[in-house]
């Protein structure tokens, strides 16, 4: 992994189907290629500092955990083995290889799947206000990060541009359908159930998590990237203590920083100073190697 981090990725003989906050995605007209940069998004705001290796690591995250949660669900991956790859990309093998994967071109599904098994982020804030998270009541009492009685399902809105907008089972059965609902919502609860209990063994506590799920041959299937530090918290299960925030192997580190700053949360956004850059790559490169080791 000694390569420069890469920012985006410009091959001109082939479209470019999307570029999102950290992957650039390729039509290659029956499949997609997709590209994990090393870009890093905070509060919705593309950093101007890379992370080294986070392409990487999320790819090869995804890649364990498409492979680990297959028996629940199929996924879109097809390979992500660049010898696999069709000729044409061959000449660009150098910036791909463990940082890509070719899947299947899916039509996505217009929700975001959060799980929460502890009480967190948006969710404590809105708990704080209502009891609640989403239209499901808890129980009163709770304390930040505190462990919910069992992991609830509490969809949002899929926003190009800025946040997105938690909303209730109802709203998603209004715009999606009952079946399909419940389908999201139980194959969420799913996946997160048998990750969540897999990573606490290795010493990692998953408090919660966002899956995307997209719709191929009429069926089904996990798409994006699945149970990385971008699109979950993961804290350390030796200091877990509940009653404030927790130390994290995810953007939070970053947040953190960017929190002290005297920053609206608005391009442009600041440079990260390289503390924050090492400190942020080693807890990314930390949570692979724990939950992806043989050991």
């Amino acid at each position: 992994m000694g390569k420069e981090p890469l920012r985006q990725t410009i091959f001109r003989d082939i479209e470019l189907f999307k570029r999102g906050k950290v992957r650039d995605v390729y039509d290659l007209e029956d499949e997609l290629l997709v590209v994990s940069t090393d870009r890093i998004s905070c509060f919705d705001v593309v950093l101007p500092t890379c992370i080294p290796h986070k392409g990487e690591i999320l790819t090869q995250l995804s890649l364990f955990w498409f492979e680990f949660t297959k028996d629940i669900i199929a996924n879109h991956l097809i390979t992500a083995n660049i010898n696999e790859y069709p000729e044409s990309l061959a000449k660009y093998a150098d910036i791909l290889d463990g940082r890509s994967m070719l899947v299947k071109k899916a039509k996505s599904i217009p929700v975001e799947c959060v799980v929460r098994g502890y009480l967190s982020g948006s969710g404590w804030k809105e708990y704080q206000k209502s009891q609640s998270i989403c239209g499901i009541k808890l129980p009163a009492g709770l304390k930040e990060s505190d462990i919910l009685p069992e992991p609830i399902f509490t969809p949002s809105t899929k926003e190009e541009v800025g946040h997105d907008i938690n909303v209730s089972q109802d709203y998603v059965e209004k715009e999606l359908g009952k079946d399909i609902t419940f389908k999201l919502r139980d194959v969420s609860l799913s996946i997160y159930k048998k990750a969540s209990s897999y990573a606490e063994r290795k010493g990692i506590i998953i408090a919660d998590t966002k899956f995307e799920f997209g719709m191929y041959d009429d069926k089904m299937i996990l798409i994006d990237e699945v149970l990385t530090p971008d699109s979950s918290r993961f804290w350390p299960k030796s200091e877990y203590k509940p009653g404030g925030p927790q130390p994290s192997f995810d953007k939070q580190f970053v947040r953190d920083y960017l929190e002290s700053l005297d920053w609206d949360k608005t391009p442009p956004a600041p440079e990260l100073p390289k503390d924050i850059v090492e400190n942020t790559s080693a807890k990314y490169s930390q949570a692979l190697t724990m939950l992806a080791s043989k050991t």
